[in-house]
């Protein structure tokens, strides 16, 4: 997303209205390539004649792929810090794989800012509630708390 934000602006969105990303099929070829990336070829990600016989009916996306897509799914609907300089992945405090995501569903990211901590002029900790919501799907793919840490650029610095 190329929209920028004040810093005040991003706190004013603390418990306000989520943001969806757009959606993101995850077919077999993308669920191969991971299984491939990170070498999870566990059969209910990758066969797709074994696992039709499983309570999944088919092939289901690994949950850390689902996962995965979230920085995809952030870059497509967040907006930046203006004056930013860097912005670090800073972890998780939860994180719930709540429904399997069956090959060829659509995904997207829901994301609510919990809160808005400076942590000193130029480092800024954002917590977001993020859904990975399964299109029609009753539940989400997985719940999380992910923490972002944005660095500002120094005053007078370019």
């Amino acid at each position: 997303m190329s929209e920028t934000i004040t810093l005040d602006e991003l706190k004013a969105q603390v418990g306000g209205e989520p943001r969806y990303s757009r959606w993101f099929t995850l077919d077999q070829k993308r669920i191969d390539l991971f299984a491939d990336v990170t070498e999870d070829w566990q059969f209910i990600h990758v066969k797709p004649e074994a696992a039709a016989k499983t309570q999944f009916g088919g092939t289901i996306a690994h949950g850390f792929l689902s996962l995965s897509m979230l920085s995809a799914m952030s870059f497509d609907c967040e907006p930046s810090l203006e004056n930013i300089e860097m912005g670090v992945n800073y972890g998780f405090d939860k994180i719930r794989f709540t429904a399997p995501v069956a090959v060829g569903s659509r995904v997207r990211g829901k994301f609510t800012t919990l809160s808005v901590d400076e942590k000193s002029p130029t480092n800024i900790l954002v917590t977001k509630r993020v859904d990975v919501e399964i299109e029609g799907g009753k539940r989400p793919a997985l719940t999380s708390e992910w923490l972002g840490l944005t660095v500002l650029k120094k005053e007078g610095a370019a």
